[in-house]
C-alpha cells in the first residue's frame, strides 16, 4: 500500500523509520478488502465540489435530452400524420392520372378514327392537308433547332382548313375540303 493512501484513510498514522505505517495502521485496514481500501483512497483524492458540479451538469444535460426527445417525438407524430395525408393525396392524384391517361387514349383513338374516315371520304384533300402539315412541322423543327425559341402550335393547319371550308364546333371537328362552299348542315349530314 502507498504511504499517502494510508495517511488519508487513517486519521492518525504512525510511521516507522522506513516510511511505512506501524502495526496499528495495518490493523485498521484488516476489516476492509483491497478494492474497498482502493475505493476509499480514490474518494479521498476527488474534490467533492467537482463531483457536485459534474452531477449538476449531468442533470442539466438529462433535462435537455428529455426535452429534445419529446420534441423529436412530437415531430415524428406530426410527420406521420402529414405522411398519411400526403399518401392519400398521392393515391388520388395517381388515380386521376390513370383516368386521364385512359381518356387521352380514347381521344386519340377517336382522332385516328376521324382521320381514317376523312381519308376514305376525301382522299385527295386529306393527302394535301397531311403533306402541308408535314412541311409545316419540318419547318418548325428547323426553326426550333436554329433559334431554340418556342413556336405557335398547329393552329396554322386549322386556320388553313377553316379557310378551305372546315367547320370546327365544340369537341368534334368536321373537315370538308372541296371546291364548292360548305355549310355546317351539309358537313353534319356527311358525318
Amino acid at each position: 500500500m502507498m504511504p499517502g493512501l494510508r495517511s488519508r484513510i487513517s486519521p492518525d498514522p504512525e510511521k516507522s523509520e522506513d516510511g511505512i505505517g506501524s502495526e496499528s495502521d495495518v490493523e485498521c485496514f484488516q476489516n476492509f478488502t483491497a478494492p474497498e481500501v482502493f475505493t476509499q483512497g480514490l474518494a479521498g483524492m476527488v474534490n467533492q465540489q467537482d463531483v457536485s458540479t459534474i452531477i449538476r451538469s449531468q442533470k442539466y444535460m438529462l433535462t435537455r435530452f428529455e426535452k429534445t426527445n419529446e420534441m423529436l417525438m412530437n415531430c415524428n407524430a406530426l410527420s406521420a400524420t402529414r405522411y398519411q395525408n400526403a399518401m392519400i393525396d398521392f393515391k388520388k392524384h395517381t388515380q386521376m392520372l390513370v383516368a386521364m391517361r385512359k381518356d387521352i387514349d380514347n381521344i386519340f383513338k377517336r382522332i385516328r378514327a376521324i382521320k381514317v374516315k376523312l381519308a376514305q371520304q376525301y382522299p385527295v384533300e386529306y393527302e394535301i392537308a397531311a403533306t402541308t402539315q408535314r412541311k409545316e412541322k419540318s419547318t418548325r423543327e428547323r426553326e426550333d433547332s436554329e433559334d431554340d425559341e418556342p413556336t405557335v402550335s398547329s393552329t396554322t393547319l386549322t386556320a388553313s382548313l377553316i379557310g378551305k371550308g372546315a367547320v370546327v364546333e365544340g369537341n368534334a371537328a368536321s373537315v370538308g375540303v372541296s371546291s364548292e362552299p360548305t355549310t355546317p348542315q351539309k358537313l353534319e349530314s356527311d358525318v
